[in-house]
């Protein structure tokens, strides 16, 4: 609130004489009397004549000529000492004259009037607001704070505050004796009161002079939080229940995000789920590709067929053939002394699913499409010949054909594996599913860890729109679940992030023009075009770690489009 915009034009008095002339005492009533202040100029300089009756004698005093523009604060600094002092307009013509005691009377007209219209605010506001002096004592307590505390101002006012809280319940008294601040803080007021706190230190010339402090009562939004906790628990609770019994349920439900892009997946998905074909799933680690795969296998399979998944990056070479085929008793020295069933053997009517298919060694790449062509194989230190009948799903996060063209994947496999296909979108291509999964998240591990949560501020939710999620929607669950072990008093918090989401620049964010040093603007535009477009394309290929078919998809073009527009910029990755 600002008063301070008064000027002295508007209180200056006008009541005043000025002559340019030598004052002549015999002709002092013809230009002095009671009613106006008389002023004479001498060389330029004015001064206010002071005329003794008793003596018939004058004396004069320079004074100081202050702007009508001038504030109330300003003119009471010029007028220092002095008694009086001349008024200006803008034109420098004398309009009257200012007194410290016309001042004075001014500054107390404008403290009624801040008076007047901070009453007004505080009996207007809802929530509690109260404010102590250097000594404790209550100098303001609202209408908000009687119905809060159930303690009538006139009581209270006057009185110290520790007269009716106990001094660690006052969190008043640390803006006061050490001047710290909080901003929306959860503090108990009472043993049986949460309020919503901000607290300051109030500071005149660099000293602590009180506190004040505002407050909102939240315990009842507690008490029905935790009760639409528990509900909302059993209700998800129950969600999971009545999603695993029915058969009619959406298995793709699992699967959260409405983004265009992650919807487009999902269609191709149902499609391919209509039919028996293998179907290979591309997408980068945390995408979700063991949740397309079971969802296709629900949508095409009955309720009891078997869902076996293998993960060929985690099995060394030398284990691989008995953890597809299986063994016999005393194949091998360790061997389990009953035998053990392949995966291939275990998924026979249903689905086996093979993760991470281009870690898969090249010499069992030969038997596996044997498999994959007879329904057909024998267990390790087996004679006799096994059949079976499953569905294959495989996904990977690396460029079939580039491993063919290495070598290190066989291309007839690829074209048996390759009959339907598709790409999950990554985390930082639908910014919009971010937001879902984050919610979603925060719901499934308040209740895992019971810690009832009431929201998640703009900032956090910012940085987490704005981190590149290398690791996809599995680092995102990470984060949140990690957010939800160091969260206090059911607050999300920025400093609860992890360090590297808050350093993050936004992955959405185009390189910056004013990045560029000036030499840049002397060329072409078609040339500047292909700076920016070198170094986006650069971008991409380090996110992707080198990988030209996630790259191009992540730039929205062919592969071919890509190594073209490689070549021609001369990038060599």
């Amino acid at each position: 609130m600002n008063f301070s915009t008064t000027t002295i034009e508007s209180i200056v008095n006008r009541s005043f004489q000025l002559i340019e002339e030598e004052i002549n005492v015999s002709k002092r009533k013809e230009y002095f009397n009671d009613l106006e202040k008389l002023f004479f100029l001498k060389n330029g300089t004015p001064f206010i004549v002071h005329i003794q009756n008793s003596t018939n004698t004058y004396s004069t005093t320079p004074v100081k000529a202050i702007s009508g523009k001038c504030q109330l604060n300003k003119a009471v600094n010029i007028l220092g000492n002095d008694q009086i002092a001349l008024v200006e307009n803008e034109e420098n013509e004398y309009i009257g004259y200012i007194t410290h005691k016309i001042i004075a009377e001014q500054l107390l007209i404008e403290y009624g009037k801040l008076e007047a219209y901070l009453e007004t605010i505080l009996d207007n506001i809802e929530d509690s607001c109260t404010a102590i002096d250097k000594n404790s004592n209550v100098v303001c307590w609202t209408k908000g704070a009687e119905k809060l505390f159930s303690i009538n101002k006139d009581e209270i006012l006057g009185q110290p505050i520790t007269n009716y809280f106990t001094r660690e319940n006052l969190e008043i008294l640390n803006a006061l004796h050490n001047g710290e601040s909080v901003y929306r803080h959860q503090h108990h007021a009472r043993n049986d009161l949460v309020v919503l706190i901000n607290s300051s230190p109030v500071v005149y010339q660099e000293t602590i002079i009180g506190a004040v402090v505002t407050e909102t009562g939240i315990t009842n939004l507690i008490r029905l939080n935790n009760e639409l906790y528990k509900t909302t628990e059993k209700l998800f609770n129950l969600e999971e229940v009545v999603r695993k019994s029915s058969a009619s349920s959406n298995p793709f439900s699992y699967i959260k995000g409405n983004s265009t892009p992650l919807q487009t997946t999902i269609n191709l998905a149902k499609k391919a789920a209509k039919t028996d074909a293998s179907v290979l799933i591309y997408g980068e680690s945390g995408v979700g590709k063991e949740l397309f795969a079971k969802a296709i296998h629900h949508l095409r399979e009955t309720e009891t067929a078997p869902f076996v998944a293998i993960n060929c990056g985690a099995i060394s070479s030398s284990l691989f053939e008995s953890e597809i085929f299986g063994y016999e008793k005393g194949a091998f020295s360790g061997a389990d002394a009953k035998g053990k069933k392949g995966k291939a053997e275990l998924a026979r009517g249903g689905t086996l699913f093979l993760d991470e298919i281009g870690e898969m060694p090249l010499e069992m790449q030969v038997k596996f499409l044997r498999l994959l062509q007879e329904k057909r194989f024998y267990r390790v230190g087996g004679t006799k010949e096994i059949e079976v009948d499953f569905r294959v799903i495989a996904a990977t996060n690396r460029d079939l054909k580039e491993l063919i063209q290495k070598g290190d994947f066989r291309e007839d496999l690829y074209y048996r594996l390759n009959v339907v296909h598709f790409t999950v979108p990554p985390l930082r291509e639908r910014p919009q599913d971010i937001i879902e999964l984050t919610h979603y998240f925060l719901h499934e591990m308040s209740i895992k860890y019971n810690r009832p949560i009431h929201g998640i501020s703009q900032d956090v939710m910012q940085s987490l729109l704005n981190h590149s999620w290398s690791g996809n929607t599995r680092e995102l669950k990470n984060v949140i679940e990690r957010m939800i072990v160091f969260s206090d008093n059911g607050e999300i918090k920025r400093d609860d992030l992890p360090i590297e989401l808050e350093k993050i620049d936004p992955v959405s964010s185009l390189v910056s023009i004013k990045d560029h040093s000036n030499d840049m603007y002397q060329l072409s535009l078609n040339d500047q075009l292909q700076v920016f477009e070198k170094e986006i394309i650069l971008r991409e290929l380090k996110r992707s770690s080198g990988n030209k078919l996630q790259c191009a998809k992540a730039l929205g073009v062919t592969r071919a489009t890509l190594y073209n527009r490689m070549n021609k910029l001369n990038i060599d990755y």
